[in-house]
């Protein structure tokens, strides 16, 4: 169980605060089943309930401070998600995704650097469906090393592009 105060990640909606613990007063609603009130710290416009034994999302405390720096110094010897076939990389996205395992973010952000570096050299843009992958997975992970490391999420995103930019991806 999370304790108050506690950042954690909660499915896709990237790090969220623990606001409260307790019953809610909603028609319909278990009174004795037990909900967070959780409050995405990036976004600031909604507040999320879900019940403390929910295990049809994913809820994990966001990682530690020494798993991000380590995560950091790891950054060039993660490998790619390399897949030719665009309907079976879509599915390798959402798989990794919905792992909320940031290693799998990591590699995604340089599978999608690499495909875009890729087409820009052909004289395409990125596709749609790569962008919006690019977008979730960074927000993703900038948004949990950004509360990791205590910093802001521009800075993290120029950290981790300082990194790429080391295997020339950036």
């Amino acid at each position: 169980m999370f304790e108050i105060g506690e950042y954690i990640v909660y499915g896709n909606h990237g790090v969220c605060r623990v606001e409260d613990i307790g019953s809610l007063d909603i028609s319909g609603m278990d009174k004795s089943r037990k909900c967070y009130t959780l409050q995405p710290v990036f976004s600031k416009a909604s507040t999320l309930y879900t019940p403390v034994d929910n295990d049809k999302v994913l809820m994990r405390r966001v990682m530690s401070n020494e798993e991000a720096l380590d995560l950091m110094e790891q950054i060039p010897d993660i490998p790619l998600l390399w897949i030719e076939n665009d309907k079976q990389r879509e599915e390798v996205y959402k798989e990794a995704l919905r792992s909320h395992d940031y290693t799998d973010w990591v590699k995604m952000i340089k599978t999608l650097y690499a495909r875009r570096q890729e087409r820009m050299s052909q004289g395409k843009k990125m596709t749609y469906t790569d962008e919006k992958y690019l977008n979730i997975a960074k927000n993703c992970l900038f948004g949990e090393l950004a509360i990791a490391l205590d910093m802001d999420k521009d800075k993290v995103e120029d950290l981790i592009n300082e990194r790429l930019e080391q295997i020339n991806l950036v």
